[in-house]
């Protein structure tokens, strides 16, 4: 497959996607989904730097279908760096592809004054003309006020017709996506703490809630995802990160205790629990490599977990955290497989 194969719509339905891309069968788990009450169409894999995945592989990712990329140009930049060729190929000025791709960047700095510089940062190494979803990163307890003062940029930084639109107009020179988008078109917020990501659900400034999840670290079930409904069309976007990792330690190492031949949770089907939650739009992976994005993509066409799995991964989960012996667990409760 070419990169220009794949005919994502600029914004379209998820049924009219899968009718288009005729790549994914259908299942409970549908590959694409709107993003909360943005217009964006994404993938429920995003593909983030983190691993240092290189340019090359990105691209087959895109040629797979993840749409949706996540880069970070000021903390761990090192390792988000080798993806950037690839995403100035999809995403620069020119790219004949750029609707069909969800470009998330992430600033650390959490400083409004700080804003602009964040963003020429960003407009300058990946040569852009806008940016999906701008996210505010690292939000934890003793950011409340902060977080707020950042929030009280949203409406000059998207949208079209914005101050900072006109600011990069000014400095980049003016492009028809530029003036269409604007150079930032929905504002997000990347939580390492529940309970401010729970007070922010429904502020109208912030349109995607990033938290972490996985079967270790589950109270996002509770305080997030269960406080939304999936059809609501005036919902936060939701995208959950961390899947895969734990202070406990790599979630797909299986604890000691775990008897033999019980289930052993792969890294895609990891990804399938945060993505089995309600209103889990996007989990964002670090993939490293092409045949990691297979392997779960292979995963997501499975569909979303039984009943009993999730039981057993959240088992699996008090386990590696020491919370929970094996002797506490009643035997059927137990998933083995060969």
């Amino acid at each position: 497959m070419k990169l220009t194969d794949l005919a994502l719509p600029k914004v379209a339905s998820v049924s009219e996607v899968n009718h288009v891309t005729n790549n994914f069968p259908e299942s409970d788990l549908p590959f694409y989904r709107k993003l909360g009450r943005t217009d964006l169409t994404v993938s429920c894999l995003g593909l983030g730097g983190g691993g240092s995945i290189s340019s090359e592989d990105t691209l087959y990712a895109f040629d797979r279908g993840i749409n949706y990329f996540f880069y970070s140009s000021d903390l761990h930049h090192y390792l988000y760096s080798p993806m950037s060729g690839a995403l100035r190929q999809l995403c620069g000025r020119g790219s004949s592809v750029r609707e069909k791709v969800v470009l998330a960047t992430v600033t650390y700095i959490k400083s409004p004054e700080m804003a602009l510089a964040a963003l020429l940062d960003q407009f300058v190494e990946l040569n852009i003309d806008y940016i999906d979803v701008l996210f505010w990163g690292w939000i934890g307890s003793n950011d409340r006020s902060v977080l707020q003062n950042c929030l009280q940029l949203s409406p000059d930084l998207r949208g079209s017709n914005s101050v900072y639109q006109r600011t990069i107009e000014r400095m980049f020179g003016a492009s028809e996506r530029l003036k269409k988008m604007g150079a930032v078109r929905y504002i997000g917020a990347s939580f390492h703490d529940i309970d401010l990501a729970q007070q922010c659900l429904h502020n109208d400034l912030l349109d995607v809630v990033m938290v972490r999840h996985n079967v270790a670290h589950r109270s996002a079930q509770s305080q997030i995802f269960n406080q939304l409904k999936a059809q609501d069309p005036s919902r936060s976007g939701i995208v959950t990160f961390k899947s895969t990792g734990s202070h406990s330690g790599a979630l797909w190492d299986a604890p000691v205790s775990l008897p033999e031949k019980c289930w052993r949770p792969t890294v895609p089907d990891l990804y399938r629990y945060s993505l089995t939650q309600n209103c889990v739009d996007v989990c964002l992976t670090g993939l490293t490599k092409r045949e990691e994005i297979d392997a779960a993509i292979a995963g997501v066409e499975q569909g979303k977990l039984t009943s009993a799995e999730v039981e057993y991964m959240n088992l699996y989960g008090e386990l590696h955290r020491n919370q929970l012996t094996t002797s506490e667990i009643p035997s059927e409760k137990l998933i083995y497989r060969s």
